[in-house]
């Protein structure tokens, strides 16, 4: 079987956060938050990575991770081109945002020869999840369903005191089961609960405590390129005309589909970390605390990629 490869999503430039947020150092050895998940990633078994990045942001990103990284690990690199449409669409006048997550993954089909896990570039996971997640997709067996998991996290470990997150809300069942997500965008604290708002503030839902949700920690077989491929045309040709300059082709909702049409399983890995991420320029300080925290207790040293 082919080993588990590992696609980092790092063509956002963080709109929130006022840069290529994926660049910013988080300790004093100029390591960025994606150096200790690839870390993670190496010693839980993985041993090559597929970076997902901007073509314009190419020599940046080797320079400032890329290359060193590719001292330890295989490396390669896909871009996420805003003109890579199916045939008979064409890229909205005034749209600069990328088609979303889903178109994301998609750019890397070519590479891909076997199963993968996908993550965010500037989340910090937890070192158990990337052993979690390697372990389920190295075991992966013969089914009649797709065989997909997702790493999900309680949700009050996601949040950020300086605004709001955009988070998949899951239920899963009793044997450990994806059964349904709802990818909510504005997510965040409001007093003592966590709440979600889809009409601006004027209403808020609350999200019960200990609920799951992902962070786009997943795990899939190769034959979720295919599903990707054929169901970007039908989303576009849905959603371009209402919503040109912003409608995004979320991972987690082809996910959805697919297990809506029992097409795919999706086995939930539980994760009691906390999640750390730069979701805004305000979040930097308590993510290089809690590395240098990392770090003060042995799990990290100085240096992820000395040889």
């Amino acid at each position: 079987m082919t080993k588990p490869v590992l696609v980092v999503m790092a063509a956002g430039m963080g709109s929130r956060y006022g840069g290529l947020k994926q660049m910013d150092p988080m300790d004093d050895a100029g390591h960025v938050i994606l150096d200790f998940s690839v870390y993670d990633a190496m010693l839980a078994g993985f041993e090559k990575v597929i970076f997902i990045i901007k073509r314009e942001n190419e020599a940046v990103f080797k320079e400032c991770v890329g290359d060193r990284i590719a001292k330890r690990m295989q490396v390669e690199y896909a871009y996420q081109e805003l003109t890579a449409l199916p045939e008979g669409f064409n890229v909205p006048e005034g749209r600069q945002k990328p088609f979303g997550t889903g178109h994301a993954v998609l750019s890397c089909k070519d590479l891909i020869d076997g199963p993968f896990a996908v993550i965010n570039a500037d989340d910090f996971y937890g070192r158990h999840a990337y052993s979690m997640i390697y372990n389920y997709l190295s075991g992966l067996k013969e089914s009649e369903h797709y065989q997909y998991v997702m790493v999900g996290y309680l949700v009050e470990n996601t949040l950020t005191e300086n605004g709001h997150v955009a988070r998949g809300v899951c239920k899963v069942d009793d044997f450990g089961h994806l059964e349904d997500i709802h990818e909510r965008t504005r997510i965040e604290m409001r007093g003592q609960e966590t709440a979600y708002t889809e009409d601006e503030g004027a209403t808020w839902v609350t999200i019960p405590e200990k609920s799951i949700v992902s962070m786009n920690m997943w795990g899939f077989e190769k034959n979720l390129m295919d599903e990707l491929e054929g169901r970007f045309a039908k989303f576009l040709e849905a959603n371009l005309s209402n919503n040109p300059l912003k409608c995004e082709f979320f991972l987690p909702s082809v996910v959805g589909e697919l297990m809506e049409e029992k097409k795919a399983e999706v086995t939930v890995l539980k994760s009691e970390d906390r999640w750390y991420g730069v979701t805004y320029k305000e979040d930097k300080e308590a993510v290089m605390q809690a590395i240098a925290d990392f770090k003060a207790q042995g799990i990290y040293p100085k240096y992820l990629w000395k040889e």
